[in-house]
């Protein structure tokens, strides 16, 4: 795993294969809201979020943003590829001077040997 953002963080990993923020988790309750997740009504508030492939969305930025000011926001982010737009969010939240999230990357093979539900600390 590869720290991408800095932080520290430990939580039950919640992973879904793939997810855009935008549209996949209601940024005013922190569930997942897409109908064919694996988890879908489930909370990511406090979880570790493994997104196998994130898929990009220039709003994913401000659905991240909202859950981190509202205390929703997942206690970590892992993907298993840079997404530039996940990353702007937390960095937006850190110049606001609200709490932020450590954000990793690690590759979807390696990440198959993470059980759902698993306890991960992500730093």
């Amino acid at each position: 795993m590869m720290l991408v953002l800095p932080g520290s963080a430990e939580g039950r990993v919640l992973k879904v294969p793939s997810l855009s923020l935008w549209g996949g988790i209601d940024p005013a309750s922190g569930t997942l809201s897409d109908p064919v997740l694996p988890h879908h009504g489930e909370s990511v508030a406090g979880r570790v979020l493994m997104i196998a492939e994130p898929v990009g969305s220039s709003s994913s930025s401000a659905v991240l943003l909202e859950l981190l000011h509202s205390g929703k926001a997942p206690a970590a982010i892992v993907l298993g590829r840079l997404d530039a737009i996940i990353g702007l969010g937390i960095l937006v939240a850190r110049e606001m001077r609200w709490a932020t999230i450590p954000l990793a990357v690690m590759a979807p093979s390696d990440q198959t040997r993470i059980a759902d539900g698993q306890m991960l600390r992500v730093s």
